[in-house]
């Protein structure tokens, strides 16, 4: 299943995502880490499903997300975990001009 759109929130300039290439950001009071994949934007909860780690301190290796703590592999469009049953929810991204929106899901919805 794919992100739940709710609200757009404006989440950070897509130059500082370009220049970093991963990046956490607070959105509407949740964690959320941003990723430049291949050209695109994608943006997952910051906080790994398996051992809270900070996913935007991993890395980016072969299009996938690796986590820092035990190296679990995420789609970065999906949340899917290789090999697991686990799935890390995942936001809506929107890209206008310079700017990168983040859908937030309605009150009281996961994403």
């Amino acid at each position: 299943m794919g992100p739940r759109v709710g609200e757009w929130v404006h989440a950070a300039p897509l130059a500082e995502v370009r220049r970093r290439r991963r990046l956490a950001v607070t959105v509407a009071g949740r964690r959320i880490a941003l990723f430049l994949v291949g050209g695109d934007v994608y943006a997952l909860d910051d906080t790994c499903v398996h051992k809270q780690r900070s996913l935007s301190k991993g890395a980016v290796l072969n299009g996938r997300v690796i986590c820092p703590g035990h190296q679990w592999v995420f789609d970065p469009a999906t949340g899917a975990v290789e090999g697991r049953d686990e799935c890390q929810p995942v936001h809506a991204v929107r890209v206008d001009g310079d700017a990168v929106y983040v859908a937030v899901p309605p009150q009281g919805e996961e994403p």
